[in-house]
């Protein structure tokens, strides 16, 4: 059932944060962002949480971070608008330096586990809030440290989407977690900074349709619209756990007629149930999109940290996708990856070039995977984190890694609070699916 985790009390702050700078010169220049990297809709702060059982020390965290920052000094500059084009963003690497929280608060490691399954607003004490007037004020890496009761920790991360994707992210932490267990080492992998390499092309050449941004429904009264739906409801968590028998359940929907993965396979069904609960007009055309990596696709070279990501774009009707099982949407995932070829790629950034634009959102369901990055091995010298996830639930939809099972993923998101228990038994109604499925073979 639905239920919600009880509000964590105040984090104490015995000191105002400060500013960790990289501990050795860095250059000083303006970073290129790449249409990928400074789309409108990226224009926000990937937010992570850890909890670890047990606590680093504070000032051996500080000093590795200063020492990262010097091999990722972007990270330690600003955003600010291109003087020669105010639709475009660019890093000043200025080494202003990191935000660094650090914090009490009086509970335990197991206290939060207990209701670690069901996000909740008050997470966000766990996270310094800048206080700025824009997004562009707000520093690309604001961390917080809380220490616990028990001698545990909790990590919070925000880190500029605009500068990293996931697996960028993950680069980094990786990078700062290996500095504070081996200060004098080198990294296993070195940071590529610029971004030319998804530069767009002169003259840009849009050779797509790309569905992931134009809006195929006319924009007119009877038009149903989500994002208007959805600010006008009570938003509510939902966190569900799927083992890998639940997805080969999944999986044995599409066979022998197809193959798939376990993100083709779950993605579908989430797709499918989260329309399902919603209880749209059957004719209206839905989406699907999803953050797919390019980096093999447009042999984007290793290191590389910035956004080597494009939307994979899956399109039905309701009534298509609610009464078809799972195997109609896995073959739509499946044929929307497959499209994202290099050509794709180029042309999708050439059409960023000339359509500042957001995805159509209006009917759509957006997944991002953060199930296959390696972030829940994040290892700063006394033990693996307990918990691994995202610090709030947004309308997104997160495809998150569950700590100890890498073969298990969990599905975080909010949905409106009146279909909640709803979407929770469409989702976990397997058995009933299988058995539909075995019925019409």
């Amino acid at each position: 059932m639905v239920k919600s985790s009880p509000d964590l009390p105040d984090c104490i702050y015995e000191n105002k944060p400060i500013l960790v700078t990289p501990n050795a010169p860095t250059p000083n220049h303006y970073l290129y962002l790449s249409n990928l990297d400074d789309q409108k809709f990226l224009r926000f702060s990937i937010k992570y949480l850890y909890v670890y059982k047990k606590g680093v020390d504070i000032e051996s965290l500080k000093s590795s971070l200063a020492r990262v920052l010097v091999d990722y000094y972007p990270l330690a500059g600003r955003l600010r608008v291109c003087k020669d084009n105010e639709e475009k963003l660019e890093v000043d690497c200025n080494g202003d330096g990191a935000v660094f929280a650090q914090g009490f608060m009086d509970i335990t490691s197991d206290d939060f586990l207990e209701g670690s399954n069901w996000p909740n607003i008050s997470w966000r004490k766990l996270l310094y809030r800048v206080d700025c007037k824009s997004f562009l004020g707000i520093p690309p890496l604001v961390i917080q440290v809380t220490t616990l009761r028990c001698g545990g920790m909790i990590l919070c991360t925000a880190i500029n989407h605009c500068l990293c994707d996931g697996i960028g992210t993950s680069q980094f932490l990786h990078a700062w977690a290996h500095l504070t267990v081996n200060p004098t080492t080198i990294f296993l992998i070195r940071p590529l900074h610029h971004r030319d390499i998804l530069k767009h092309r002169k003259p840009p050449s849009i050779t797509f349709t790309h569905p992931e941004f134009t809006k195929t429904t006319p924009p007119d009264s009877s038009c149903f619209d989500l994002t208007q739906f959805f600010q006008s409801q009570s938003l509510v968590p939902v966190s569900l756990t799927f083992t890998a028998s639940h997805i080969l359940s999944l999986k044995r929907l599409c066979v022998p007629s197809l193959k798939c993965t376990s993100f083709e396979a779950l993605a579908s069904h989430t797709w499918r149930c989260w329309i399902k609960s919603l209880n749209l007009p059957s004719s209206l055309s839905v989406k699907l999109l999803f953050s797919a990596s390019v980096r093999k696709t447009v042999n984007i070279p290793q290191g590389y940290y910035g956004n080597g990501f494009v939307l994979g774009c899956a399109e039905t009707t309701v009534d298509e996708l609610v009464n078809n099982n799972v195997h109609h949407g896995v073959k739509l995932v499946q044929e929307a990856r497959t499209s994202l070829t290099d050509d794709y790629v180029r042309s999708v950034i050439d059409y960023l070039e000339e359509n500042r634009v957001k995805p159509d959102l209006r009917a759509t369901l957006v997944i991002s995977p953060w199930s296959k990055l390696g972030l829940e091995d994040l290892d700063f010298g006394e033990g693996k984190p307990l918990h691994m996830g995202p610090l709030v639930s947004e309308i997104y939809c997160l495809f998150v890694p569950v700590v100890g099972n890498v073969n298990s993923v969990k599905v975080v998101l909010s949905v409106p609070e009146s279909v909640a228990k709803k979407f929770e038994y469409y989702m976990y109604d397997l058995c009933d699916e299988e058995s539909k499925n075995e019925n019409s073979m």
